[in-house]
Order: C-alpha cells, then structure tokens, then sequence
C-alpha cells in the first residue's frame, strides 16, 4: 500500500506545486492591500452599498469586510470552495477510473495487491496532496501579512483551512464514488462539478432569499466557515463533512471491491447495478 501511496504523491507533485503555490502566491499578493483597502473603507462602503444584494451574497458577509478577518474571506476565502473544489472533483474522479480507462488498472492488480490495499493508497495519497495544497496556501497568507498591518496569527489563519479540508474530501470522496457508478471519469466529473457549483449557487443565494435557507441546509457548503473559522470555529460541521466523507469514501470501496475492472475505455450503464460482483477473481 505504501508503493501506491508515494506513486499517487509522485503522480500529483505537479498539482501540489500548481495549486498550492499559485494559491500561496495569490494570498501574499493579496494581504498587503488590506492597509489600503482600511484607509478608504468609507468610499469603499458607499460603492459596495450600490451593488446589488444577491450579487454580494456570493462574498459571503460585507459588512465586516473591512476586519482582517472580513477582508480575507472577501478577496480570498469565499471562493476557495469552488477553485479548490475543481481539483478535489477532477482528482477523486479520475484517482482510479483514470488507470482503469487507460488500460493500466488491471495490470496493477495482477501483482499480488489487493484491491484494499490499491483503494487505500490511492485515497490516502488524494488526502495528502490536499493537505500539501492548502499548507502551501496557507503559507503564503503567513509570510504575505508581515507586510501588512494584519495581526492574525498563523494559527488563526489555519482555521479557515481546515474548514476547507472538510469540504474538498467530501467532495473529493463523492466525485469517487460517483466513478465507482457512472461509465465514465468525464461523466463523472461534469455530474460532481455541477453538483459543486448548484451547492454553491444555492448556498450563497440563501443568504439574501429565505426561501433556499430549508433547501441550503442539505449543502455541504452550508458548513464551509470560511474567515469566520478564524474567531468561533464550529468543530461539529467540520466533523459531519468529514463523517459524510468517510461515508462516500466506504461505499465506493464497497462498490470497487464487487465491480468489474474494465480492460480500457468507457465502460456501460450496467456498472450502476450495485448487486453486480466482478466476475474474475477478486482479492
């Protein structure tokens, strides 16, 4: 299992590096403008006063915007869920499907590996380049505040992190498995993509429609915390999206465990049925 597990790391430096660094850079880029950002909140509240409602709501809360805290999860936090969601859906999708429709799966559980063994590697590696991602994120807002009047601590700016770590295995786990049912790694990802973003748009729309707040409840990124994470962390959303995690990540290996491996390409609506066992010999 430790082979799989370094082989997925070796396989995704590239992305821990893409996305970690392109996200550390932007979050240094962005915490020295605060200091301007404080210096003309006045004008700065008439402008945003003028924007509609619904359009802020996707910002999350603008009212306290001119904090530390409001600031980073106005300019940094708010869409960290979506950016990063993209990476969480395309990697679950594809951390077994992508060998198997490549024609590589089958090869590999020849070798004496079990298929736990190979699900576990594989999920454990997708843990840890999220992990990698989001240290390398937060990096950047550590070293980006001391050339900024924000005097959060590096503790502090974890928080929000972590709330986001939450989010992306949730979503990391259903876009696997979803692979693990539908024909198809691109199927699966267009279905977890758009069940990311209508979570989104639903969620950020409650806070200015009362109609969506019963249907928002069902969104996992209800309990996204964002900056607030930063001063009243909720540990109990952040232990339910990691419990639903857990949930899909277990039925998806239930579902590998009994689904037959396809040789290369797509394969058929047939793997929906759950009932179905892998005709050769399972490990």
């Amino acid at each position: 299992m430790s082979a799989i597990f370094f082989n997925v790391l070796a396989r995704m430096r590239g992305q821990i590096l893409g996305w970690g660094l392109g996200l550390g850079l932007l979050g240094f880029y962005l915490m020295p403008f605060y200091d301007t950002l404080a210096e003309q909140q006045e004008t700065l509240k008439q402008l945003l006063a003028s924007y509609p409602p619904e359009l802020m709501a996707f910002f999350g809360n603008t009212t306290v915007m001119f904090t530390p805290e409001g600031y980073l999860g106005f300019e940094y936090f708010s869409l960290m869920p979506v950016i990063l969601g993209i990476f969480a859906v395309l990697a679950g999708s594809g951390l077994l499907v992508a060998d198997e429709e490549s024609g590589t799966l089958d090869l590999v559980l020849a070798h004496p590996l079990s298929r736990t063994e190979l699900f576990l590697g594989k999920l454990l590696g997708f843990i840890a380049t999220t992990v990698g991602i989001l240290i390398l994120a937060w990096l950047g807002l550590v070293i980006g505040r001391n050339f900024s009047n924000i005097d959060l601590t590096a503790g502090q700016l974890a928080m929000p992190f972590l709330s986001l770590f939450g989010v992306l295995l949730l979503f990391g786990a259903l876009a696997l498995l979803l692979s693990m049912l539908l024909p198809s790694r691109r199927f699966t990802a267009s279905l977890a993509g758009l069940l990311l973003v209508a979570c989104y748009f639903v969620t950020s729309l409650a806070r200015v429609d009362d109609r969506l707040i019963d249907l928002a409840r069902f969104s996992p990124l209800n309990y996204y915390q964002s900056s607030d994470a930063m001063s009243n962390m909720n540990y109990t959303w952040i232990a339910g999206l990691l419990a639903a995690a857990a949930l899909f990540a277990a039925v998806a290996w239930w579902r590998f465990e009994r689904r037959d491996i396809r040789v290369g390409g797509e394969g058929g609506w047939r793997i929906l049925l759950p009932w179905r066992r892998a005709a050769p010999y399972n490990r």
